[in-house]
This record gives structure tokens, C-alpha cells and sequence, in this order.
């Protein structure tokens, strides 16, 4: 079940529409009916809402001015205007669908399905990535224990022994794996999350859009700006302001390798 609020200043766009709801989409859960913006807020920081029915044109403050308060929960948003000019607008503000008044039953199913798929799937990934961070804790706060995390991949997902990662490149919102079989993973989340699951001592960001396990670490110069040269070939960028940070690291896993 999704818990929603259907914020809308006019009475009968909150009825219908919570009829609607009510007789064909039983995996939505309305825990809160607002007749601004305002109230809006209010029940945002009371309830763990899931998804919001918005509509953008009310007085006072339009639907776009709850967006910033939104972006701080995990809600989505399904905007409902009688205005198409809106709809621009409201893709920008990653509205997960948007509804033109009166409401198609068939549309309003439509948008609902997405909802449920997208925000399960959120809270799937979410969940995960909750369990690495409380493995990495329960490791007695030590992440140089961590030797494998799962990464989701189209099929499912993937045990992954972090010897087996050379690099991790960003691409947007987006993690690539680049694996010593030759392998590269896409994931859905950004290169932060990885670098704080893991072990620091190990893999180093040395870039805004690189982090490179210190065991293929080839060589590193400064040719061409600072640059290091992996095991596979690739050379990576080392931005200045991380320059020091790389240069503590490499320093101090060469010598742990050679006391072993």
C-alpha cells in the first residue's frame, strides 16, 4: 500500500478524485486530504507519505512551490491541473506523472501502476543499500572487513568480490563497475554511496568521477596533470584538490603490502 495526500484547493477535484481512488486503486492508502500548499507541508513533516496527488493552480501558493519540501522526502509526485500548459514544468520538477482535469479513470489506473512500481522499487534499493551501511557498522565499525557487496543488475543481482573492482567511473546519476574479468556493471546510484560503503584504506576517490582500487595502481605521473595508470591499461585523472589524499593512501597501503 502507498500512502497518498491529494492536496487541491477546489472541493469537488479532492472528492472526486478520492472517489476515484477509493473504487479502483486498492494499493493507494489516503492518509491526508489538504486544501493548500501549506496544509500540504503540515502533513509532509506529521505522516511518511509515499505519494502526492498536486494540484499547481490554487491561490496563494502554487503546487511548483511544495517541490523544494518534497525533494527532502522520499515522495513522489503525480501532478492534477485542468492546465496543459503545465506540463513542461511539471517534467522538469521529476513529477513522476502528470493528470489533466476532468481525470480519465484509465489514465489515473495508469499513473497509479507507475507509482507503485517505481516507489516499491525505490524502497527496495533503499532498503539495500540500508543493509550495506548497517553491515559496514556492524563490522565494529570496520569497513577494511567488508569483502563483497551486491550489486543490482538487470538479471537481479550480483555478489561481487570488491578485489574484482579496479574502478568505479560516474556517469550522472549512475555507478559503472569496471571488473578484472572485464565485466562493467551499471548501477542506479551516485559514486558517494560507494565511497562511503567502501574500505577507505583501499579504494580512493581521486576524481569527482573516480574512484580506483589501490591494488591496480600500475603507476602515476604527472605528465599530463597528475594521472594514474591501472592494471587494465586505463589511465584515470587525479584532481588537484584530491591529489594529497591519493598521495597518503597509495603511500600507506605500498607500505602495509610491504610489511606482508
Amino acid at each position: 500500500m502507498l500512502n497518498a495526500i491529494i492536496v487541491d484547493d477546489e472541493e469537488f477535484a479532492r472528492s472526486s478524485l478520492y472517489f476515484l481512488l477509493q473504487q479502483n486503486c486498492e494499493s493507494v492508502n489516503i492518509i491526508g486530504i489538504a486544501k493548500s500548499v501549506n496544509e500540504a507541508r503540515t502533513l509532509l513533516n506529521q505522516q511518511n507519505v509515499d505519494l502526492i496527488f498536486l494540484d499547481i493552480a490554487m491561490p496563494g501558493e502554487n503546487g511548483f512551490e511544495l517541490i523544494p519540501q518534497v525533494q527532502q522526502t522520499n515522495a513522489s509526485v503525480i501532478f492534477t491541473t485542468a492546465y496543459d500548459q503545465y506540463a513542461l514544468k511539471a517534467i522538469k520538477a521529476n513529477a513522476l506523472d502528470y493528470l489533466l482535469k476532468p481525470i480519465d479513470i484509465d489514465e489515473l489506473k495508469e499513473a497509479v501502476n507507475k507509482a507503485v512500481k517505481y516507489i516499491n522499487l525505490n524502497k527496495a534499493e533503499n532498503n539495500r543499500n540500508e543493509s550495506l551501511k548497517n553491515l559496514a557498522n556492524d563490522l565494529s565499525g570496520d569497513k577494511t572487513s567488508i569483502q563483497k557487496i551486491t550489486l543490482p543488475s538487470a538479471q537481479g543481482y550480483k555478489l561481487i568480490d570488491i578485489d574484482d573492482i579496479i574502478h568505479i567511473e560516474a556517469d550522472s546519476n549512475y555507478s559503472i563497475f569496471n571488473l578484472t574479468n572485464l565485466e562493467k556493471i551499471v548501477v542506479s546510484k551516485v559514486l558517494k554511496d560507494y565511497e562511503e560503503i567502501l574500505p577507505e584504506n583501499r579504494f580512493v576517490r581521486v576524481h569527482k568521477s573516480s574512484i580506483v582500487n589501490l591494488k591496480f595502481v600500475k603507476e602515476y605521473n604527472s605528465r599530463n596533470g597528475l594521472q594514474v595508470l591501472l592494471n587494465n591499461g586505463e589511465t584515470i585523472n587525479v584532481s588537484r584538490r584530491r591529489a594529497s589524499d591519493f598521495f597518503d593512501k597509495i603511500k600507506a597501503y605500498t607500505n602495509i603490502q610491504s610489511e606482508n
